[in-house]
C-alpha cells in the first residue's frame, strides 16, 4: 500500500514496542520515517534496518522529549533528511503504578514530564512545519476510561493528554492540521514482558475485563495510527479512539 506516499513522519519512542510497530507500519504504507529514541540507539537502528530491508526509508534520531533543544533538533532532522514533515506520532511514554501513600514528587515529575510535557514540546516544535493535511496522533491509554487502582499519576498523565488532544484539534484546525488520540488497552511488548506483566494476575484481570477476551498486540494499534495519519481520515479530528478490545 502507498496511502502515505511522499509523507514524512516522526514517531517518538520508536526503538521498541508500540512505537517500533507504528514506525514500521507507516513506512510500509509509504511514509519516510524518523525513528526517535531516548537511550536505545541499537533498537532504533534495528527498526531503521527493518524498514530499509523492506524497501522503505528511515533514519534514527536520538532526542529526549523532555528537552526543548533536543526536540527542536529532532524536527530539524526530519526536515534535513526528508525535506518536509507531515505526521507526528507522540508515542513516548512511561508508566509506574503506586499506592497513593507512595506518591512522590519524583514519580509525578518523571511521568508528567515524559507523558505530558513531551508531547507539548514536540507539537510546539513540529507545528510550524506541518501544512494543510498534517496529522498529529497522540498515544494515550484506556486507563482514562477504566481508571485502575494505584494509577493516579499515570492515569492523570493520559487524562491530560486526552484533553490536550481536544484543545490542539481546535487550535490547529484553521491551519488544516488534524489532532487525534489512540487509547490502547494492555499491549504485549518487550516492556510488558520486562515488567513481569505477561503471565501475571494483571494480565488475567485485563483479559477478564476485555470483551474480545485477550490483550492486544502491536499489530492491533499500528494500522489505526496509519489510518489517522492518512488522507482517508481527512474529516477526523479531535477524536479519542479506544483500541482495547471493547474494554471500558
Amino acid at each position: 500500500m502507498s496511502k502515505l506516499k511522499d509523507k514524512v513522519a516522526i514517531v517518538t519512542g520508536a526503538s521498541k514496542g508500540i512505537g517500533a510497530g507504528i514506525a514500521r507500519q507507516l513506512a510500509a504504507d509509504g511514509a519516510k520515517v524518523v525513528v526517535n529514541y531516548a537511550s536505545s540507539k541499537g533498537g532504533a537502528d534495528k527498526v531503521v534496518a527493518d524498514i530499509e530491508a523492506a524497501g522503505g526509508k528511515a533514519v534514527a534520531v536520538g532526542a529526549d522529549v523532555r528537552n526543548k533543544t533536543e526536540v527542536e533538533g529532532l524536527v530539524k532532522a526530519a526536515i534535513d533528511n526528508f525535506g518536509r514533515l507531515d505526521i507526528v506520532v507522540n508515542n513516548s511514554g512511561i508508566y509506574q503504578f503506586a499506592k497513593i501513600e507512595e506518591t512522590t514528587e519524583e514519580l509525578y515529575r518523571k511521568q508528567f514530564d515524559i507523558n505530558v510535557l513531551g508531547p507539548l514540546l514536540v507539537v510546539a516544535a513540529a507545528a510550524p512545519h506541518l501544512g494543510k493535511g498534517g496529522s498529529i496522533i497522540n498515544i494515550s491509554s484506556v486507563v482514562t476510561r477504566v481508571l485502575p487502582a494505584e494509577s493516579a499519576i499515570y492515569s492523570g498523565t493520559k487524562g491530560a493528554l486526552d484533553a490536550i488532544t481536544g484543545v490542539l484539534s481546535r487550535e490547529l484546525a484553521p491551519r488544516g492540521i488534524r489532532v487525534n488520540a489512540v487509547n490502547p488497552g494492555l499491549i504485549e511488548t518487550e516492556g510488558t514482558h520486562t515488567a513481569g506483566v505477561m503471565g501475571s494476575d494483571f494480565q488475567t484481570w485485563n483479559e477478564s475485563q476485555t470483551p474480545l477476551g485477550r490483550i492486544g498486540q502491536v499489530e492491533d494499534i499500528a494500522p489505526i495510527v496509519s489510518y489517522l495519519a492518512s488522507d482517508d481520515a481527512r474529516w477526523v479530528t479531535g477524536e479519542i479512539i479506544l483500541a482495547a478490545g471493547g474494554m471500558r
